[in-house]
């Protein structure tokens, strides 16, 4: 049964004003309305009032006659299109609506806002109905009536859908507004969806129009555009190559299909953070070329580049075949512009930078990226994790960008500059840095086999071993135009050679920065010259304050010095024999310094293996004594003088037979002669 306000004043015998503010306090809600002498009037199921205004009409409704109705076919609704976010929430409403008018069914006798109040109390503490709540949340009383308007009466749940997601409803824009604003939205200077909205407007005002829409309305037709335009939108907006990275198909790749080493990704990468420039001592940031195992998604191998030197690319391959301990199949490099600008400014291709025949005599084939195709480059996820779990912990990290600069390299920034540790890393020290990070990266799960971490899947691939020697030409090269009495200044130290005593001029050095007590020389003609090794000082009084160590090592650089005085001897007296002049001034030379004349005529004995006088401010003569190798093994124990590899030798056939010996064998064993002559053949060589 259904009444109106002025049948209840007429049975509480009140006015109708007084009704309607009792109405209005306990937020009636009408459902449906009347035409009473041409004005409407609100109805209200007898149901939904309190229960004082129930007892008035008690008796007419037990007297109400049953009237038939017949019943009309159920029409099935049209399918609801919105996104299944917008339903639940629909649901959600609809099942809160159901549930809280049965809980006003429930109560008998009582105020209907308080009994509304006292639903909803229990709802918002979010333990009453806890699904519901968790996708609605807190509901206000005034919410709970506007769902239940929308609702008309009706069990159409689809009418609780947030407007927000009503997609089908039409913007109100002519086709002339919305071309105007698209025209500008697409303009390659990349305008703001606002600055194009505004600029828009004022060219439809120039052209007469003056009724225009909201800017609202322009964001929301803007906002719907895009998404069903997107391809469009990007390719026009910001170019072919931002289409390919953000909007093109790509191949997926499965880099469990491979093995590991068959295929090792290369790529270049600057150093947010300083190290000491080895050549120059000042702070820079350096480049690292690292090669990626493609399975594994392993750092194989680095180099550090301080100067441009395309070299250091065959260098780290060097460092990765070392570790992997086979040759790859494949080495893929980046060849773009952006990289070859970026790191080797002086070759136009490294197609043209002799890779290819390096690579093809160890078994390699080279393959390069085509320019500005970075979904092939995997090794730069790679190196953003560099980045992000490395290079940021460092003291001396510089940010990849300005906009990513630390806190103490910004401007007027004394506090935190005051705090900061300056301390910067050489470039050996950096090594170390990373390798003791690399070692824990390997440890963390490889993101291509499940159930095993990247070490153990690179671990389980290795080869066997290279032999070291044959990748000579993959390391890293510098010219030295200087050779002095103490050989080749390098690196900040000296590096002898025995054929430097007799050399003058320009040579070539290979280096790895991962091991520096040794370069390999090599004529400006290519000829390999030997290992020169880097020399260590002696200690300045090592009979008096050194240990059994320093003089060994003070004896064998005497050595040295007695065995390289004796070949230039005996070379020049074997020319003169020979009745050849050398090119030189003699009568000026002898002149100048007669000594070498005398030398030369002294030379006509036998030169002892050792000379017999050692200059008493460097030594004394007499402290030899105490050390001295018995008179009965003299006789046997041939001079070895420098030649450590033949002394190494003779030991093995005849015994470490002194302390001496022992300690000689100790530090040889430890020495890079020893790793690469003897430990090789453990790798097949």
């Amino acid at each position: 049964m259904k009444v109106t306000l002025k049948q209840i004043a007429e049975k509480k015998c009140v006015t109708w004003k007084a009704i309607s503010k009792r109405r209005k306090k306990e937020h009636w809600i009408p459902s449906g309305t009347i035409v009473i002498r041409g004005q409407a009037a609100e109805l209200f199921d007898l149901s939904d009032l309190p229960q004082d205004i129930r007892e008035l009409f008690k008796d007419e409704v037990e007297y109400l006659p049953t009237v038939y109705k017949p019943e009309k076919p159920v029409q099935a609704l049209p399918p609801v299109e919105a996104p299944q976010k917008a339903k639940q929430i629909a649901l959600a409403r609809y099942d809160l609506l159901r549930l809280w008018q049965k809980y006003r069914a429930n109560q008998k006798w009582g105020s209907i806002t308080k009994t509304d109040e006292e639903f909803l109390k229990g709802y918002n503490t979010g333990k009453l109905y806890p699904k519901i709540y968790q996708i609605l949340g807190e509901v206000s009383i005034t919410t709970l009536y506007r769902w239940w308007n929308y609702l008309g009466g009706t069990d159409d749940w689809a009418r609780l859908i947030p407007g927000y997601w009503d997609n089908k409803k039409e913007i109100s824009l002519t086709p002339i507004e919305r071309k105007k604003v698209i025209d500008f939205l697409l303009d390659p200077r990349k305008l703001k969806p606002y600055t194009a909205i505004k600029y828009a407007k004022m060219r439809l005002q120039a052209e007469g129009y003056q009724e225009l829409a909201a800017d609202i309305t322009y964001k929301r037709f803007i906002d719907r555009w895009i998404k069903e335009n997107y391809d469009k939108y990007i390719w026009i907006r910001e170019g072919n190559k931002a289409y390919e990275d953000k909007v093109g198909y790509y191949v997926r790749r499965d880099p469990s299909m491979l093995e590991v080493g068959e295929i090792l990704v290369a790529d270049g990468h600057r150093l947010n953070f300083q190290v000491i420039n080895p050549f120059t001592g000042k702070p820079c940031r350096a480049t690292m070329v690292g090669y990626v195992d493609w399975k594994s998604y392993n750092l194989a191998g680095y180099e550090i580049m301080i100067e441009e030197n395309t070299q250091c690319i065959a260098s780290a391959l060097r460092q990765a075949i070392i570790r992997l301990g086979k040759i790859p199949k494949i080495c893929y490099q980046d060849n773009g512009k952006a990289f070859r600008a970026k790191y080797f400014t002086g070759i136009e291709s490294f197609e043209e930078a002799s890779f290819s025949g390096l690579f093809a005599r160890l078994g390699i084939k080279p393959v390069f990226a085509k320019p500005y195709n970075a979904r092939a480059k995997v090794i730069e996820g790679w190196f953003k994790t560099f980045t992000d779990q490395f290079e940021r912990l460092m003291p001396s990290y510089t940010g990849s960008n300005i906009m990513d600069k630390p806190a103490w390299a910004l401007r007027n920034e004394k506090f935190h500059k005051a705090l900061h540790n300056e301390y910067i890393p050489t470039i050996y020290e950096a090594i170390a840095y990373i390798e003791a990070w690399l070692n824990w990266y390997r440890q963390q799960p490889c993101p291509h086999i499940k159930g095993k971490s990247i070490g153990e899947v690179f671990e389980e691939g290795k080869g066997s071993g290279v032999d070291i020697n044959m990748l000579d030409d993959l390391m890293m090269e510098a010219k030295v135009t200087r050779i002095g009495r103490h050989g080749i200044r390098f690196l900040g130290a000296d590096y002898w050679h025995d054929s430097f005593i007799s050399m003058r001029g320009t040579v070539i050095v290979r280096y790895s920065f991962f091991d520096i007590s040794f370069v390999k020389v090599y004529t400006e003609d290519g000829e390999y010259l030997g290992i020169a090794e880097r020399v260590q000082k002696v200690h300045p009084m090592a009979e008096q304050l050194g240990t059994a160590k320093d003089v060994e090592a003070f004896k064998r650089e005497l050595s040295k010095q007695a065995r390289l005085k004796k070949s230039v001897v005996s070379g020049a007296k074997e020319l003169i024999a020979r009745g050849k002049t050398p090119d030189l001034n003699w009568s000026k030379l002898i002149e100048i310094n007669p000594s070498i004349v005398r030398e030369i005529e002294r030379q006509n004995v036998d030169i002892p293996a050792i000379e017999k006088h050692i200059p008493d401010e460097a030594v004394k003569a007499q402290a030899y004594k105490n050390e001295s190798i018995p008179q009965d093994e003299t006789q046997e124990r041939p001079f070895f003088g420098d030649n450590l590899i033949a002394r190494y030798e003779w030991h093995l056939k005849n015994g470490f037979k002194t302390p001496e010996d022992m300690e000689f064998k100790q530090w040889f064993e430890t020495s890079n002669i020893y790793r690469m002559l003897y430990q090789k053949t453990a790798f097949g060589g």
